[in-house]
């Protein structure tokens, strides 16, 4: 039987729509109700939690009339408008202590000032014994701001808050080796080591019509969370037992164990939180002084450049069409044209100013291997 340490300090707990808004279009206390139980219950042992709630959307749908063709982008951020304040209201009418809402974008999350405001907001609220309620900002978040999916916001959470747990609801128990809704013999996947690409096969698409994500999000915030220490768990959110196993460490769900190996904040950010505006290829020489000496990037060791990007944004460093690393550009892609495979006594010459010798300095710098 498998079982889990329980002496988790802080978690971060994720809760979809279809578990906010059963009928998907109004709040509902069916499966919020053993949730609150739950952290109410880990509050009376000195825990943390922090919650991740979908549903704004969901719970606006039935106050906003939808073309029938369709719900376009400004009906559902109309909706998500209306459902934030019925979403918290449902939230807040399970507690006696104060709830506080935090909407954010992926622009928070990837500007690193806003990302550190964003960890000393939760960290006085949770010093203030307030229970912190995140979700995306869907009434003004552009796709290119997006994060897309609440599993992966609440592993960047998790990773925010420096959770030491992070647990997913589902509407299935966790992880099978095959589709449990078409496969009667499929078998749930107690525990998982590592997320591979063979763990990546095992996840289908979501059938929830509400639902923002999939088996395969949820994969991908367990792989964020995982390598950076933090136990990730996907659980059926439906079955409110479960929520009872999570305090006394019972088997429950699927349990994807943390890797050792930890980051350091910076380079968390850097990792899981930017999106990169262009790419590098770099030489040989320029691949082993990353990969086994911990150099900075330089200029004398990149054949090409691609994309287009300002000083300052995240770029990632390619070597043989796989990418090696992500940082802090310290040149745009118009003078990084000029400087590739350049000495950097060079740079005053060719630009008529030098910012930095590195083109990418070492503390800027995350290896993904």
């Amino acid at each position: 039987m498998t079982t889990f340490n329980t002496n988790w300090q802080r978690a971060v707990i994720k809760v979809g729509s279809a578990l906010i808004a059963p009928d998907g279009k109004h709040v509902s206390g069916q499966y919020v109700l053993p949730i609150a139980k739950f952290i109410n219950d880990a509050k009376a042992q000195g825990k943390e939690v922090v919650l991740v709630s979908s549903g704004s959307v969901a719970a606006g749908r039935g106050s906003i009339h939808s073309h029938e063709q369709g719900t376009t982008i400004a009906e559902k951020q109309a909706m998500a408008a209306v459902g934030q304040a019925k979403m918290m209201e449902n939230w807040q009418r399970f507690f006696d202590f104060s709830c506080a809402q935090l909407l954010i974008t992926h622009g928070d999350l990837r500007d690193r000032k806003r990302y550190v405001n964003i960890k000393n907001t939760v960290r006085e609220l949770l010093a203030n014994q307030i229970l912190p309620i995140i979700n995306e900002n869907d009434t003004v978040a552009t796709e290119e701001l997006k994060v897309g999916d609440n599993d992966n916001l609440a592993a960047l959470v998790a990773l925010v808050c420096e959770a030491d747990a992070l647990f997913i609801c589902s509407d299935i128990d966790g992880l099978y080796d095959a589709d449990p809704n078409s496969n009667p013999n499929a078998k749930l996947i107690p525990e998982v080591e590592q997320v591979t690409p063979e763990i990546y096969q095992l996840a289908g698409g979501t059938k929830n019509k509400i639902a923002t994500g999939g088996m395969k999000t949820k994969l991908q915030a367990a792989e964020k969370t995982t390598s950076n220490g933090i136990d990730t768990f996907i659980i059926n959110g439906k079955k409110s037992a479960v929520f009872n196993d999570i305090l006394t460490g019972r088997q429950f769900g699927t349990w994807f164990k943390p890797l050792k190996n930890k980051d350091n904040a910076k380079k968390q950010w850097l990792k899981h939180t930017l999106n990169a505006a262009g790419k590098v290829e770099i030489d040989a020489g320029a691949y082993k002084a990353l990969e086994q000496q911990g150099a900075s990037l330089l200029a004398k060791g990149i054949s090409q450049v691609s994309g287009e990007f300002i000083r300052g944004e995240a770029v990632d460093v390619v070597f043989e069409n796989k990418i090696l690393a992500r940082g802090l550009i310290q040149y745009s892609s118009s003078e990084l044209v000029l400087l590739a495979g350049k000495q950097s006594e060079q740079f005053e010459s060719i630009l008529g100013f030098k910012h930095k010798n590195e083109v990418i300095h070492r503390d800027d710098l995350v290896l993904f291997s």
